[in-house]
């Protein structure tokens, strides 16, 4: 029985999957993990190592595969299919969580850390430790933060210098409302959809721009159909290393130190390799002839952003004490 408290509202194909990992489960310990990036991309290599190490560690007991691309389904089908156990393992970016677990939300407010470093400060931290406690409760234990960048716009039109410049642009967006807040303070206008979508998007012309880190710009080739890159870097969003709360309960504690110490091997290894990765594509992009600009004053976009947070603490109070935590770490 899949408690309401878990989740509310569960796909057919997503209960027909939970009861075939319940009968392989049962039966061994095949853990099937949930990547959306393709081989070679730093967080598959981190997500392969770690499943890699686990198995070596365990003389088997807990084996596994990474299924890359997003063969399993889209991220939301995903993070439904850890909560019930259909998957027991995945790595996300935490903006989709946020519509689940809402104190996740606090990663996403515009500009909350003050650099990459700062992030990793932050997550490894007990502001960290307090996000993974979150997420138990919605049947998603964290085990380690991966990196994704910083966030930055890009479209098919103009620099982008101002806020002003964003008006009436229409903006691709991950599903989260604290996204289409952020675009719509600045005056564009926010369409969330599937990333699978946004590249035929910009080139038809059905959204002007998206905004994203280096290395997803230069490997989903958006650069080649939105050629203005502009380095707002309004969001530094942490990823995680996640188990299903099911398939982590089943575990002697002995298989659990090893599982948390091999995602979090896992995380030093994707940071070094993202750090590599984020250099080596915004050097690619900027050959390709990619107009690029770095942005001289942030703060019209920075006090922009007020009313994204008044909004957010209205609707989710928790959020507050969140962001004043983060805000206290150097």
């Amino acid at each position: 029985m899949i408690k309401k408290t878990v989740i509310q509202k569960v796909s057919g194909a997503v209960l027909v999957a939970a009861a075939a990992a319940a009968v392989s489960t049962s039966a061994n310990a095949e853990w099937k993990g949930w990547n959306i990036h393709n081989p070679g991309y730093p967080v598959t290599t981190a997500l392969e190592s770690f499943i890699a190490d686990v198995d070596a560690k365990t003389d088997g007991r807990v084996a596994g595969r990474v299924y890359n691309g997003a063969v399993l389904g889209s991220q939301a089908d995903s993070i439904q299919m850890l909560q019930i156990g259909a998957i027991q393992f995945a790595e996300f970016n935490l903006g989709p969580i946020g519509t689940i677990v809402p104190e996740a939300n606090v990663v996403s407010l515009p500009f909350i850390f003050k650099s990459v470093d700062h992030m990793h400060r932050v997550m490894d931290g007990p502001v960290g430790d307090e996000l993974s406690a979150a997420m138990e409760k919605h049947g998603i234990k964290s085990l380690a933060w991966y990196d994704s960048g910083a966030r930055s716009f890009y479209n098919t039109e103009k620099p982008i210098e101002t806020p002003a410049d964003l008006d009436g642009m229409k903006f691709r967006v991950m599903n989260n409302e604290l996204y289409v807040g952020m675009v719509e303070a600045l005056g564009g206008n926010a369409t969330p959809m599937a990333y699978s979508e946004i590249y035929q998007s910009l080139k038809t012309g059905v959204v002007d721009g998206a905004e994203n880190n280096w290395p997803s710009y230069e490997s989903s080739n958006h650069f080649e159909v939105a050629g203005y890159y502009s380095l707002t870097e309004h969001l530094i969003l942490p990823e995680c290393v996640c188990v299903s709360v099911s398939a982590w309960n089943q575990l002697a504690a002995g298989d659990q130190k090893i599982v948390k110490d091999a995602a979090r091997a896992s995380a030093v290894l994707q940071r070094k390799l993202w750090a590599e990765r984020d250099k080596s594509s915004r050097e690619k992009v900027l050959a390709s002839g990619v107009a690029f600009n770095e942005i001289s004053n942030k703060a019209p976009f920075q006090n922009a952003m007020k009313v994204v947070y008044e909004k957010a603490f209205q609707d989710n109070p928790t959020l507050k004490p969140l962001v004043q935590k983060i805000q206290s770490v150097d």
